[in-house]
């Protein structure tokens, strides 16, 4: 290899391949050679698979049998940096490298050489007359707003044949243009004038942006109350790494939450940015990955998995409502994007703005150890200002059977309603009832692969699991004692807290707004922002509504049952209490008229409500920081979560049992293990699960000593492991 990174036609390469290998192979570089981090095409076995090129070649074997590289790709060789990023994550997460680099490559089509090819949008016509299958069509185009599909893409969203799109192109219905293959995005202008800001949001947006021009690596909590105005000053900020030839990159917790957003970039810099999310096309995504390792995408907006684009000079990460547990990747690749932004900017010597009005302690406790800056926003943009919080005594409620809606509610939503103003009743459970119960033998329907209770979706007319998917129709009789008309719900779901309301409020024009009543993320989006524009006297929503929607004539809040997710096992129980009903409340009184939030509690004496509504958030912080540091335990200590599976328990509580007496790489850094005990769901999709939770000093090695304890594990048959660093969830 030479100095400049180049191998010659003939030399040996390392190359690293996404299947799962547990090292890299040689090759012989390709004619007219390769670059160290090309992407490339190679023979496995009677297959050719794509890898990137790691390092020169070991060899140690005939060199004669060493096969070539088949070709080099026509895209951005990957970066050292982002090679060093995917191996620290690989260590941190202890995943394997070729699973990371399938990470680093989920984009369609790289290997396809750049060619003209065919792409179709919404023409201008009416189809002469209209079928089933081509409604389904126009209806995917216009759900898009308007992005390009191949033939391909545009059949298998819409569930037909080629061939119906073929016959409206012939009706002028559907467009068919010849696109060059990945065109650059169009240029963001940061030079534009942005929004008059205020003079705490100014003082912030100049230290974010003397930061930036340093040109060194640094890490910012944007902390900022609901309606502060956070996202106007972070757009200052991308606008300065823009003005520095950098590129940016902001997270976004919600799908949903996308589109509002494209609107204000488009609004501030001109052009919309990339965006990368599962609602973009696999044809966008595509080009986003391209243009992005090319330069040619200044600014992206996308979900947690954007982190690992190969950006050829990110000098900006911004993770928006940084606190969201969405952040946090719980299969394949369990990783935290917030955590993980803060090591990649670290390496590339990019800035990185955590924004949230409600921070995650680990956040706060870097902050005050000063391992972070801190900018607080105090006050809400314009004329908005807090709203008023009060607690509903459920105690006190004189409540009929069946209800949910306290008369104390009832009367504060009635006075909303007659000023031509919005309120939100909030419930965090999806559907109609979390339990199905039986009054003749008692049995709570439970799914057949799971150990959990199925979800009643009365307007789906189904029951539903919401750990593995699994769904039936609602049974006319008990499955366990055949006697019918005996099933009865059990406790409150959106949909039952929705027939109540309409009962209630029969004049009222009710939506609700839950991920799982739409087919797609577009068609969400869109009904948000017709709740926006006044189209609902009540909304009802799960916590989907708590993640920084704007809705302008949104007066009150109510709160359904706010003790809720107060107990359990959970560590973070107290502060995710905390951050969903702060974030809950905000919603409210956002423009000029003043806000209420109402939580109906049947402890409003409990020392989370009452930080709650005391809005003393240092002093709730403060609080849960001490009792963390006494337990030892994150953010004041290290914790991780392995998970056996298998088709059989048994098995599966002997392995576990044999690691909890084998513990002495893990005691050798002051670890200890707890279980082996069954997990709290300890059968999903028909496998059993049994848990082992590691607690260790915070500055103890412990990957290390977690990858020497199960190196000598030989997993037999259908059993897996999985090993999660930093667990965010316990289940």
């Amino acid at each position: 290899m030479s100095a400049n990174g180049f191998f010659d036609e003939g030399e040996l390469v390392a190359v690293l391949t996404t299947q799962p290998l547990d090292r890299t192979l040689d090759y012989r570089a390709p004619e007219g050679g390769c670059f160290l981090g090309a992407f490339v095409e190679v023979p496995l076995g009677p297959r050719k698979v794509l890898g990137v090129v790691w390092g020169p070649g070991q060899g140690g074997f005939d060199l004669n049998k060493a096969r070539s590289v088949i070709r080099v790709l026509e895209v951005a060789p990957m970066r050292e940096e982002m090679r060093l990023f995917l191996g620290k994550v690989a260590d941190y997460t202890l995943t394997p490298m070729p699973a990371m680099l399938r990470l680093a490559t989920r984009a369609p089509g790289l290997g396809d050489p750049p060619s003209m090819r065919k792409i179709y949008r919404l023409g201008g016509s009416e189809p002469d007359r209209m079928t089933d299958a081509r409604t389904r069509v126009l209806e995917v185009l216009r759900e898009y707003g308007g992005l390009a599909f191949t033939l391909k893409e545009l059949a298998e969203q819409a569930g037909v044949t080629s061939s119906v799109v073929k016959g409206l192109v012939k009706q002028g219905a559907v467009r068919e243009e010849d696109s060059p293959r990945d065109l650059p995005y169009p240029h963001l202008d940061p030079d534009l004038p942005g929004k008059a800001l205020t003079e705490d949001q100014a003082t912030a947006v100049a230290k974010l942006q003397a930061g930036q021009r340093s040109g060194d690596y640094g890490t910012t909590l944007l902390k900022g109350v609901t309606g502060s105005g956070k996202t106007e000053v972070y757009l200052e900020a991308v606008a300065e790494a823009l003005r520095l030839g950098r590129q940016a990159l902001v997270l976004l917790p919600e799908i949903a939450l996308t589109a509002e957003f494209l609107t204000r970039v488009e609004a501030r810099f001109g052009a919309r940015p990339a965006e990368w999310h599962s609602g973009a096309t696999m044809t966008e995504r595509r080009r986003v990955w391209r243009m992005v390792g090319q330069g040619d995408a200044q600014l992206v907006v996308g979900a947690r998995s954007a982190l690992f684009l190969p950006f050829r000079d990110l000098g900006l990460v911004v993770v928006d409502e940084e606190h969201d547990t969405s952040y946090k990747q719980e299969d394949g690749v369990h990783y935290s994007a917030r955590d993980m932004a803060v090591l990649r900017s670290s390496i590339c010597g990019g800035r990185v703005i955590l924004a949230s009005a409600t921070p995650s302690l680990e956040s706060w406790a870097n902050a005050e150890a000063g391992k972070y800056d801190r900018l607080d926003l105090t006050s809400r943009f314009g004329e908005a200002v807090l709203p008023e919080m009060k607690p509903i005594d459920m105690r006190a409620e004189q409540m009929q059977p069946g209800t949910w809606i306290s008369p104390s509610l009832r009367q504060a939503v009635q006075q909303r309603i007659e000023k031509g103003e919005q309120s939100l009743l909030f419930i965090n459970r999806r559907g109609y009832a979390p339990v199905t119960l039986c009054r003749a033998c008692g049995e709570q329907i439970a799914c057949d692969h799971c150990d959990a209770r199925m979800v009643e979706h009365r307007f789906l007319k189904r029951l539903m699991c919401h750990q593995c998917g699994e769904t039936k129709p609602m049974p006319e009789a008990c499955p366990s004692c055949g006697v019918e008309g005996k099933l009865a719900p059990v406790g409150p779901g959106i949909e039952r807290l929705a027939e109540e309301a309409e009962a209630t409020f029969p004049e009222a024009k009710i939506a609700m707004l839950s991920s799982d009543l739409f087919g797609s993320a577009r068609a969400l989006k869109a009904k948000i922002e017709e709740i926006a524009e006044g189209d609902a006297d009540i909304v009802i929503g799960t916590q989907l509504v708590a993640k920084g929607h704007n809705f302008p004539k949104l007066t009150l809040v109510g709160v359904i049952d706010a003790d809720l997710s107060l107990h359990g096992a959970d560590l973070r129980a107290a502060e995710r209490t905390f951050q969903l009903m702060r974030q809950v409340a905000g919603r409210a009184g956002r423009a000029d008229k003043p806000g209420q939030a109402l939580l109906q509690t049947f402890q409003p004496e409990h020392p989370v409500i009452r930080a709650i509504l005391s809005g003393d958030e240092e002093g709730f912080w403060r609080t849960e920081a001490a009792g963390r540091q006494a337990a030892g335990v994150p953010p004041y200590g290290r914790m991780a979560g392995i998970v056996l599976s298998g088709p059989e328990v048994g098995p599966v509580f002997d392995i576990g049992n044999a690691m909890a007496r084998n513990d002495a790489p893990l005691r050798d850094v002051g670890a200890q293990v707890f279980g082996p005990a069954p997990a709290p769901i300890a059968r999903i999709r028909g496998r059993h699960r049994v848990r082992l939770l590691v607690k260790a000093p915070k500055g103890a090695p412990i990957q290390d000593a977690i990858a020497r304890w199960i190196a000598p594990l030989k997993l037999k048959g259908d059993t897996r492991l999985t090993v999660d660093i930093d667990p965010q969830s316990f289940y």
